[in-house]
């Protein structure tokens, strides 16, 4: 019943930036912790960084620095600002519900020159 739709992703060249959106169903969104995770191809699905319902945040070691998750909940919206990109952050980005099975069908981001 919960559903989670990504936007935001696309093809950039090394060094810069995209902003994912995540658009949530649900009332309880405020009492959820979120996150964002990838998978590349050939690859694992990987955990990218999380945001609990009191705004504690954690990431990927290999995005410290130059990644952010926010949240909005009065519009349910769950964002991540990717700032100097690399070539390995190519992946299909996920948003998801912490401690449920909830996933959204996930957006392309291709860092290419």
């Amino acid at each position: 019943q919960v559903q989670l739709v990504e936007s935001g992703g696309g093809l950039v060249q090394p060094g810069g930036s995209l902003r994912l959106s995540c658009r949530a169903s649900g009332s309880l969104f405020s009492r959820w912790h979120m996150g964002w995770y990838r998978q590349a191809p050939g690859k694992q699905r990987d955990m990218v960084a999380t945001i609990s319902n009191s705004n504690n945040t954690r990431y990927k070691e290999a995005v410290k620095g130059r990644f952010t998750i926010s949240r909005d909940n009065d519009r349910k919206m769950v964002y991540l600002q990717m700032n100097n990109l690399k070539p390995e952050d190519t992946a299909v980005y996920y948003c998801h519900v912490e401690y449920q099975e909830y996933w959204g069908q996930g957006t392309q981001v291709t860092v290419s020159s």
